[in-house]
């Protein structure tokens, strides 16, 4: 014991003094935080201050649409009345003179809407971006309104009883939490508890690499031929996943120390209790410790018994891939965790060791899983570990003393063999 903790106070000191340490603890958070931030700023700021025409065969139609889309305080748009060569009738050639101008840039584009006397309304949105389906979705809201309305008049209702009818209600979320009702905000939650899955998936890829390449560094320094002489291989790598383990659990600590001081300061108050609302439960900051400390030292004995059967870090960095597969699995699942947090495949993807930790936090955004399926997971992970160090141990052994070529699959066997 007195030899694991050893080795475990090395490579703390050696991580911690180091300046990746410092510039990963201080610069990761503040680059994600203002990443979410400007992703936040944009999603709110997209299809802003449009300079928009509409072009439409029925002038009164036109003029309502005009109303609807400046009634968006939102988007804060500038919208023109084309005037047609002929009123009450479109040309190829009013189509062609505002193309002419989205090209020159005077507009950002045009909604043309053609009003058949007999057959149904046909409209198109053509402007300078392809990708500006915020506007499109904007002025497509703005046309069925003003349509609906004028339907409603024709059919004998008064203009103020139609604006009574179409006048939007905004629907309040709620969360039933214990068959008690309780105020929430979906955004807030998702962002939560992305920011927490992000870190965490973070952390463990970074550090687990990090077991990998200390061990390569001191493989092909022969520093483990004189360690050997005084303990057991076992010893190194249990010391070694302790040390970088507690590195990654310092700077945990210290991101939630920093977290809590800016809560609790006005500027912090400030932003919490405004649009950008992020909410974290001890319960969460508990689980975030647990699935850190799993999901590290599944990647970190992958990867130390992996390094142990290389000769350099380029070759190492191929194997990156591997412990990305599970983020992307997880990821890719996003659209389906936030809608529907307990179906089938979500439940299995969060009881799936490589994908725990980052799923289970994206459930937790949209409803706190069961404790069961929580205990059940972290007992999976467990059991997970236990058959990679099985393995890892195994190739660590032999794989520290072998130089001079990758081994191949079979060898790899042998040494399990071996062992």
């Amino acid at each position: 014991m007195r030899n694991i903790l050893l080795i475990a106070k090395r490579e703390y000191l050696e991580q911690v003094r180091g300046r990746t340490f410092l510039i990963t603890t201080i610069l990761l958070p503040t680059v994600f935080l203002g990443v979410f931030y400007l992703s936040f700023l944009s999603g709110k700021n997209s299809g802003v201050g449009k300079h928009i025409a509409v072009a439409c065969s029925d002038p009164a139609l036109g003029a309502e649409i005009r109303t609807e889309i400046l009634a968006d305080t939102e988007a804060k748009a500038k919208v023109d009345l084309f005037d047609a060569e002929m009123p009450g009738m479109l040309m190829d050639s009013d189509r062609a003179k505002l193309v002419s101008e989205v090209n020159d840039k005077t507009i950002d584009g045009f909604l043309w809407v053609d009003v058949p006397a007999n057959g149904p309304v046909v409209a198109t949105y053509d402007a300078q971006t392809a990708g500006d389906f915020v506007t499109a979705e904007r002025l497509q809201s703005a046309l069925n309104q003003a349509l609906l309305r004028r339907r409603l008049m024709q059919s004998g209702v008064a203009a103020s009883a139609a604006d009574a009818l179409l006048k939007t209600v905004k629907v309040n979320t709620r969360q039933v939490k214990n068959g008690q009702e309780v105020t929430s905000n979906a955004v807030s939650s998702f962002y939560s508890a992305y920011i927490m899955a992000l870190l965490l998936t973070m952390t463990t890829m970074i550090y687990g690499l990090n077991v990998g390449r200390s061990v390569i560094q001191e493989k092909t320094s022969r520093i483990f031929e004189v360690m050997l002489a005084t303990v057991r291989p076992h010893e190194m790598l249990t010391g070694k996943l302790i040390g970088i383990g507690a590195v990654g659990l310092s700077q945990i600590l210290i991101w939630v120390g920093a977290g809590g001081a800016f809560a609790a300061s006005a500027l912090g108050a400030q932003y919490l209790n405004g649009n950008l609302q992020i909410h974290i439960s001890a319960f969460q900051i508990f689980l975030f410790a647990v699935y850190f400390l799993l999901g590290y030292t599944l990647n970190s004995a992958l990867f130390a018994g992996l390094g142990a059967t290389l000769e350099t870090e380029q070759e190492l960095q191929q194997y990156s891939p591997l412990a990305a597969l599970p983020v992307w699995i997880s990821f890719s699942m996003i659209l389906l965790i936030s809608s529907n947090p307990n179906s089938f495949w979500v439940v299995l993807a969060s009881l799936f060791p490589p994908c725990t930790p980052i799923v289970m936090f994206l459930r937790m955004g949209s409803q706190m899983p069961p404790l069961w399926q929580i205990g059940a997971s972290i007992g999976l992970m467990l059991l997970a570990i236990w058959a990679v160090l099985w393995f890892s141990t195994r190739l660590y052994r032999i794989g520290i003393l072998m130089y001079g070529k990758r081994a191949t699959l079979p060898e790899m066997m042998r040494w399990l063999r071996y062992s």
